[in-house]
């Protein structure tokens, strides 16, 4: 249950429009839901300010839509990370409603408007085509949270011209992710470059002693550019949830 529906149903019982029974009734699965296979999280909501976000790697379709169909029950909106086509069309089978998109290999279900979270722009800079996938689970996840994204891709060390041709725009942002594999040098210029707040994510994007990795991942935590946020490798859906939380939604 999200804030909002929580507090419409405390201003019902308050009005008398709704019973002491009917709320029970409404809260008493709030802490989680136990389907066998999992146990949702139906609190989250309300201490973080997020649902329970599904991560469809190592989930079978049934446990997939299931799962969702639980967060879709308790009036949430439904955010699957990590799910592949062959799979996704499988979910789709029990949940029609579910969008894919393949290249971010997200699914979602949207049982209304998203409200917008005035002036959280967020900035996705890539360093090459080959990291849009991390960087498009960002922009995914960041939408479902209601912060608008400004995407500037392909804009690597290779090519600085780039990147300082649209300088700018990284300014007029309130934060910016930066994605980038081969030897990860693309968050340390930006830091130089800009004011944001920065996350940075390493991508597994990279030929032999990139290490699927662990080289932009290195080199972003020892960036000489200070301030620099870094999370795990390939880790779009983290980057988005760190910036959300410097920039949070404001309290129902």
């Amino acid at each position: 249950m999200d804030p909002a529906r929580l507090r419409a149903l405390l201003d019902q019982v308050r009005a008398q429009a709704a019973s002491v029974d009917d709320a029970m009734d409404a809260l008493r699965e709030l802490p989680f839901a136990d389907l066998g296979y999992a146990s949702v999280d139906h609190h989250r909501a309300l201490r973080t300010g997020v649902p329970e976000v599904v991560f469809g790697e190592g989930k079978t379709p049934e446990q997939i839509a299931g799962i969702a169909a639980e967060l879709l029950r308790r009036g949430q909106n439904v955010l699957v990370t990590r799910l592949d086509a062959s799979k996704a069309a499988a979910v789709r089978e029990a949940l029609p409603a579910l969008a894919y998109d393949p290249v971010s290999r997200t699914g979602t279900v949207e049982l209304g408007p998203i409200a917008a979270r005035p002036g959280a722009t967020v900035a996705l800079v890539t360093g090459g085509t080959g990291d849009l996938p991390v960087a498009e689970e960002a922009a995914a996840t960041l939408r479902m949270l209601g912060i608008e994204t400004l995407r500037v891709y392909d804009v690597g060390v290779a090519g600085l011209h780039r990147l300082l041709h649209r300088r700018a725009q990284l300014e007029e942002a309130a934060g910016v992710i930066v994605v980038a594999g081969m030897e990860g040098a693309l968050p340390s210029v930006v830091g130089g470059l800009c004011s944001r707040p920065i996350v940075a994510v390493p991508t597994s994007v990279g030929y032999g002693a990139h290490l699927s990795g662990l080289t932009p991942l290195f080199a972003m935590l020892t960036s000489c550019a200070s301030g620099i946020v870094v999370v795990n490798i390939d880790n779009g859906f983290g980057a988005a949830m760190a910036m959300a939380r410097m920039f949070p939604a404001p309290r129902v």
